[in-house]
């Protein structure tokens, strides 16, 4: 009876979790779908992401004194944060640098303290209210899975492959957004 119950328990756990991973597995294959890099290249931003992040932890001057986020996409790499020192900071654009695979860096670290808990929360809010934002955009063929957006110290970066017309609607969008002080653009155009 006991085994019994813990089959039956295990079985109605299994289901709910995987009831639950549903509507996420939809959303991601839904972006792969839609996204102009090739499978390829996804896979190679996320390893290159991987392969930075390894770097940083290996160095305990940036992983203790810094504040650092990777983004990879198209094998551009987007550096923003804060590191404490203009040497710092062009550690880490060289340790980027050095990574397979990497077409170039862009470099947004700013020289100063780490942020706050409370600024990159804000930083959070403000990303969701540009991906919202973009949800407004009425174009043929044009996919909000297409742009990345990273914020930092309210300044909204956006990358993507787009094309020249998608580019301008999401800047006229996205500078309506409130709390926003800086845009910039990491767009390839298809």
């Amino acid at each position: 009876m006991y085994k019994t119950l813990i089959k039956l328990s295990s079985i109605i756990l299994l289901a709910a979790f995987i009831q639950a991973c549903l509507p996420m597995a939809a959303v991601s294959a839904g972006s792969a779908v839609n996204d102009r890099r090739t499978a390829g290249t996804m896979i190679d931003d996320q390893n290159i992401e991987f392969k930075v992040y390894n770097l940083i932890s290996k160095d305990p001057e940036l992983s203790e004194q810094a504040h650092i986020s990777v983004t990879s996409y198209n094998k551009i790499v987007l550096l923003t944060g804060q590191t404490p020192t203009a040497e710092m900071r062009s550690r880490m654009e060289s340790l980027a640098s050095s990574v397979e695979n990497v077409r170039r860096v862009q470099n947004e670290l700013t020289i100063e303290d780490p942020n706050t808990l409370t600024t990159r929360s804000q930083d959070t809010w403000l990303t969701s209210k540009v991906k919202t934002s973009l949800l407004k955009i009425d174009m043929p063929g044009f996919d909000i899975t297409r742009v990345k957006v990273v914020s930092e110290n309210k300044t909204v970066f956006l990358m993507g492959l787009l094309t020249k017309e998608e580019s301008e609607a999401v800047i006229d969008v996205v500078k309506k957004v409130t709390g926003i002080e800086r845009i910039v653009k990491i767009f390839e155009y298809v």
